[in-house]
């Protein structure tokens, strides 16, 4: 099973089945973002860390996912999508159980970026895999909708299961988690999923790799230094080195003759676009959440377990919005369906500025399960349209843009409209709850202009041509 190139039929029951499997690394993926929260003070407790060393043990795993994830992706197209999957997750597997023993705030942020790197090996595969499984463009859609409804799901089932977990057990069994779910996608991936990779691949480019990872690590990190903390120079000299590094990067890639990223992707205003529109939403949707986990605990007064339960309707509803996707660009098209969503997530962003001091949670909630519904479909249907643009050979790169394009998108959601809710919050006279208040309204203003702009992107350079084709989907051809 290891061929690199699939008919074009429809798929059967053992893709469909093959989907599940690759459902589960995508659910412990985001579920290891969220399901540490609720540790933390556990495990403070028992590791004793500096506020810096915390801070890394939260955020480091994100930072190494974001860095290596072009560097995975490439090598899936290189190495085989499925070899790397697999032993990307045992892995994760071994890993979590080095995290869940780990006996000192060192050896967990160590930890933590371990899985991080093996995370990155997971999302562009999965994706990937896809992308061969499915050459029906309807079946696709519809397994990318399952797809981005597992990362959803995942997100809402971290928080849930961990302090289920916390109830019983110390902080380490939330790794532990991982393990059993590993196990069985070593077992049922070798038997199930098809091998696919570049038939011609040329040459690794090993300093691409390093400088690609360089460069994501140093933007993310300023990134949310800058969230965290606000424009330090320490912030914006990682910022001036990742650009710089960046730079370095894609000049380099233009130029060699096997580069890491093919930057003819970018020539398909499809793909751009899609990128484009997938980064908006992430953007809009994380840089408001972190308010509204705020505004819940306190101003409403809410505890941590009810407020995270009142923050599970929105999971709910991205979750619905990502399987039900497929069914939305069945009728009435890809391009309008981004479009409508991302107005129905301004208009929940719009509701968001109703919200005051004396509001109910129940009005929050409502604001944020209509931006989950609209932001949803967005999100699934750009992600199946930046796949789609790629040639097959390209889809590991491709994948792992997408995913890089997330974790960007959502760094820079957290530090640009966190920082715009915390200045106009700053020029606020009045309480704490507020001026909290006022934030959560800049952000949300904010998040519902980045949705305009995604509905612009789409409405522009991703409806039908008069012939009937999307506009610009033609892909680079390989050389």
């Amino acid at each position: 099973m290891s061929s690199s190139t699939t008919t074009h039929g429809r798929a059967t029951r053992r893709e469909w089945i093959g989907l599940a499997v690759l459902a589960l690394p995508c659910m412990l993926i985001t579920m290891d973002q969220t399901v540490l929260y609720l540790a933390v003070p556990a495990l403070t407790a028992d590791l004793d860390p500096s506020a810096s060393q915390l801070l890394w043990i939260t955020d480091i795993y994100g930072f190494f996912i974001a860095g290596a994830l072009v560097t995975m992706g490439t090598l899936g197209d290189r190495l085989g999508r499925r070899r790397l999957l697999l032993v990307g997750g045992a892995a994760f597997g071994a890993v979590s159980v080095l995290a869940a023993l780990a006996s000192s705030a060192e050896m967990l942020i160590a930890a933590r970026a371990l899985l991080g790197i093996a995370g990155a090996t997971l999302m562009p595969s999965t994706l990937s895999l896809i992308r061969t499984m499915f050459t029906d463009p309807g079946q696709r859609t519809t397994a990318i909708g399952v797809w981005a409804a597992s990362l959803s799901a995942g997100a809402a089932a971290g928080p849930l299961l961990g302090g289920a977990l916390l109830e019983s057990f110390w902080w380490g069994s939330v790794f532990l988690l991982n393990v059993p779910v590993m196990a069985l996608l070593l077992v049922l991936g070798a038997r199930l999923l098809p091998e696919s990779r570049d038939p011609s691949p040329g040459r690794f480019d090993l300093a691409g790799a390093a400088l690609s990872v360089a460069a994501a690590l140093a933007l993310i990190y300023a990134v949310k230094s800058m969230a965290a903390a606000g424009a330090s120079l320490r912030a914006v000299a990682a910022a001036g080195a990742g650009v710089a590094i960046g730079a370095l990067f894609l000049r380099r890639e233009a130029r060699i003759a096997d580069p890491m990223l093919d930057l003819r992707l970018f020539r398909s205003r499809a793909f751009s676009a899609a990128l484009g529109t997938n980064f908006l939403g992430i953007f809009a949707i994380l840089g408001v959440e972190l308010f509204v986990a705020q505004y819940l605990q306190l101003v409403l007064g809410l505890g941590p377990l009810e407020a995270g339960l009142w923050t599970l309707p929105s999971a709910l509803a991205l979750l619905a919005g990502s399987t039900l996707a497929p069914v939305l660009s069945a009728r009435t098209g890809a391009a309008p369906a981004i479009v409508g969503g991302s107005l129905l997530a301004v208009a929940g962003f719009a509701l968001m500025l109703t919200v005051g001091g004396a509001s109910p949670p129940a009005l929050v909630a409502a604001a944020t399960v209509v931006v989950a519904l609209g932001i949803a479909p967005a999100l699934t249907l750009s992600t199946d349209m930046i796949v789609s643009s790629a040639p097959p050979e390209r889809a590991g790169a491709a994948s792992a843009l997408s995913e890089t394009g997330t974790e960007f998108g959502g760094a820079m959601g957290i530090a640009l409209l966190g920082s715009l809710g915390t200045v106009v919050a700053g020029a606020h006279a009045g309480g704490g709850g507020e001026v909290l208040i006022t934030g959560m309204h800049a952000a949300s203003a904010g998040a519902a202009a980045a949705m305009l702009v995604a509905a612009g992107l789409a409405w522009r350079h991703l409806r039908p041509r008069p012939c009937g084709t999307v506009a610009a989907t033609t892909t680079p051809s390989p050389a």
